[in-house]
């Protein structure tokens, strides 16, 4: 749990949220769109302009189907955590329905994630199914079927390698949802007001709309605060952190991950590898608990300063 410094955490949130400078924005799919660089979420970004500074992010994330290069597939692990659209998690939501998994789910994960036959980008449908021509099938390269959404802009007609969005670096439920977090760890009371004043301003936007949070008991609302901050900050370079700093990295990172969904019948299916439920069998992943939290020190480094020793296991 890092240095465990929550007090003083929850003040420097806190001076942010009194500062009144910063508002959660309605509609979530426009944050991450090349004009809106203005909106009062934006803590702080980096700043890009189109013909004189841009980038080329869009270039990577978007499916060759509209002119990408398709180098990020999501895993189903993420796409799990989306809960339904009562707010419960899909183990426990009778909304869920593990043949039609993707419907009747938090809306971020439509803003967030291509899913093949289901999402609609511009007019036309991502697809990734094997034995398709789309060039975005999942079996032609090693993808996991699913595709980045989120950072997708609808109104974009530019040069892939040339856009000109911002990147945010810290947006205003980053503030809201450290602040909760930071007064739950340091053992002060949480009450509804609390819990209103933070996570359902961020689960409240316009367009996503999700139940409001009551649960107050501190194993239960931590569980909330880190399902909260995977989905609302997917792919925005905070999750491989948190893991770190709540001391789960072996437990989410030393496992065998799983892509999009191939069938129903995974008893008789055999035209790739599948799990129980009839997820692709993707990627497995190595973490090496007590060694990969730290990264290793450069030899140079170590040739320089006598003083250093290298971080365990390397």
């Amino acid at each position: 749990m890092a240095r465990q410094k929550w007090a003083e955490a929850a003040e420097s949130y806190k001076k942010i949220i009194d500062s009144d400078v910063y508002r959660i924005h309605p509609d979530f799919t426009a944050l991450f769109a090349a004009s809106n660089v203005a909106n009062g979420e934006f803590v702080l970004t980096s700043q890009y302009l189109e013909d004189v500074y841009g980038h080329v992010l869009p270039q990577y994330l978007y499916p060759e189907t509209w002119g990408g290069w398709h180098q990020f597939s999501p895993y189903n692990e993420l796409v799990k955590a989306y809960a339904c659209s009562d707010g419960r998690p899909i183990e426990e939501s009778d909304l869920y329905d593990p043949e039609d998994p993707y419907t009747n789910r938090d809306p971020r994960l439509d803003y967030t994630v291509l899913i093949s036959d289901r999402s609609v980008f511009k007019g036309q449908t991502y697809i990734a199914r094997p034995g398709t021509t789309s060039p975005d099938r999942f079996n032609r390269y090693n993808w996991s079927g699913y595709c980045i959404r989120k950072f997708m802009d609808e109104n974009f007609e530019g040069n892939l390698m040339n856009f000109g969005g911002n990147f945010a670096v810290i947006r205003y439920p980053e503030v809201l949802l450290g602040y909760l977090e930071s007064k739950m760890e340091a053992g002060d009371p949480i009450d509804q007001a609390l819990l209103d004043a933070t996570i359902n301003l961020v689960r409240g936007r316009q367009n996503v709309a999700m139940p409001a949070v009551t649960v107050t008991g501190t194993d239960a609302l931590r569980e909330t605060i880190w399902r909260e901050r995977r989905v609302e900050f997917a792919f925005e370079g905070l999750r491989y952190y948190d893991v770190l700093r709540w001391g789960i990295a072996t437990q989410e990172l030393n496992r065998q991950f799983t892509g999009m969904k191939l069938t129903n019948n995974p008893g008789s299916y055999n035209d790739f590898p599948v799990d129980a439920e009839g997820y692709l069998i993707y990627q497995r992943r190595n973490f090496k608990e007590g060694v990969n939290e730290l990264w290793p020190i450069p030899l140079s480094e170590l040739q320089v300063n006598g003083n250093l020793t290298q971080n365990p296991g390397y």
